[in-house]
């Protein structure tokens, strides 16, 4: 059986990584069983659209994640989202011409998951979406577009909470002779349990940087404001960079953080070019910038910061993960699950906000529930072992 995983930026590197680990498993496992009788073997085609290109946002990720190079590099590059999108719709379909595969795989939210949904129903190819059912009920986000209109073009939904199914189900996409929705658990999940010891090993990142860590990660409850230490930040979506008065005020709010805690913050190459387009590069004077971090780097940093402010939904699902508190500044999130866990606030861009959100994980002590809310560290075995079934 043939598949083609369409990814083009960084999160989406992570997770392909974890299901195209779980697929060479899936082969050896039939290899072995082939004196039975036939057995299906999965051929996984990669598709790099070239969403994503700088090193410390691509090629690293192949490498520490021991992710193949891809078979077809698209080029597509930065553009305006219509321009990327048919660009990469006018690749894709090139390729799947040539490749003639049986099922297509995409991965989360962006203009590359979009382009290659779009593709597959227009060549009538059955079309899987790895983190199927996410919703923020904000459409000015490009990102719930994508997923939206993915999810109504896909055959294979496979979603990372229960939550995510019911999402599907308000919008009438149920399963039936031909749609297979499973809950099978988050992908990232998976990723964090592989890379983890590895960048416990192989991560110099807080040596580099000159950061004390915490001598352990906590358990059922934690208090993690005994010594000083390190704040994290990231800051790339389009609704808090392209405005701005939101990111001023977000850089006002860290800023201001800065002035007690050191507060890292590794500048995604949107960030960067808005402030110096702004002027803002001056505002951020007291935080730590730092050049976009790998993976394992990146595992390292969230796993030993005291709070982590994000508007990643990946970062705050790993925050939630690590046990450490988070602050996501938007106004909404697709990861409801880890604000009901008292894990996650959402403070928005408002500096008052923002302050308040840093109060309140300093004075309150969270309890880590034991319930699994993302699966059980086997979505990607999950999604092969369907995915690897032949149609009736």
């Amino acid at each position: 059986m043939k598949v083609v995983t369409i990814v083009g930026a960084r999160p989406q590197f992570i997770k392909a990584a974890a299901v195209n680990r779980a697929i060479r498993a899936f082969n050896q496992s039939h290899l072995s069983q082939a004196r039975r009788g036939p057995q299906t073997q999965i051929q996984e085609i990669l598709v790099h659209t070239g969403q994503h290109y700088d090193y410390l946002m691509d090629r690293v990720f192949f490498e520490e994640l021991e992710l193949p190079k891809p078979d077809h590099h698209l080029g597509v590059g930065s553009a305006s989202h219509a321009r990327q999108t048919a660009m990469m719709l006018e690749r894709i379909e090139a390729v799947l011409q040539r490749e003639k595969p049986e099922r297509v795989l995409v991965y989360g939210d962006t203009n590359s998951t979009l382009a290659g949904a779009l593709t597959a129903s227009k060549m009538n190819i059955p079309l899987a979406h790895v983190e199927a059912g996410l919703r923020s009920y904000n459409r000015v986000m490009p990102e719930e577009t994508n997923r939206v209109l993915t999810d109504h073009l896909s055959i294979f939904l496979f979603c990372p909470t229960a939550l995510a199914v019911r999402n599907l189900r308000k919008e009438g996409i149920r399963n039936g002779k031909e749609t297979v929705i499973q809950n099978v658990g988050d992908v990232m999940y998976d990723s964090i349990l592989y890379c983890s010891e590895l960048a416990e090993t192989k991560s110099t990142v807080l040596k580099d940087l000159n950061l004390s860590a915490p001598n352990s990660l906590p358990d059922e409850e934690t208090d993690r404001f005994g010594t000083p230490d390190y704040y994290l930040a990231t800051l790339h979506r389009a609704e808090n960079t392209d405005d701005p008065r939101r990111l001023k005020s977000i850089l006002q709010a860290l800023n201001e953080i800065a002035k007690e805690t050191t507060v890292i913050l590794p500048l995604h190459p949107r960030t960067q070019k808005r402030m110096e387009m702004y002027q803002l590069l001056a505002m951020a004077k007291r935080i730590r910038l730092i050049e976009p971090v790998s993976y394992l780097n990146m595992i390292q940093l969230e796993r030993h910061a005291k709070i982590i402010l994000t508007d990643s939904g990946g970062v705050q699902k790993e925050a939630y993960w690590f046990a450490v508190p988070c602050l996501t500044l938007r106004e909404e999130t697709e990861w409801m699950e880890t604000v009901r866990s008292g894990w996650n606030v959402l403070v928005g861009a408002e500096p008052k906000r923002i302050l308040q959100g840093v109060r309140h994980f300093k004075r309150k002590r969270l309890r880590r529930r034991g319930q699994r809310l993302f699966g059980d560290g086997k979505a990607s075995e999950k999604i092969v072992q369907i995915l690897g079934r032949r149609p009736r």
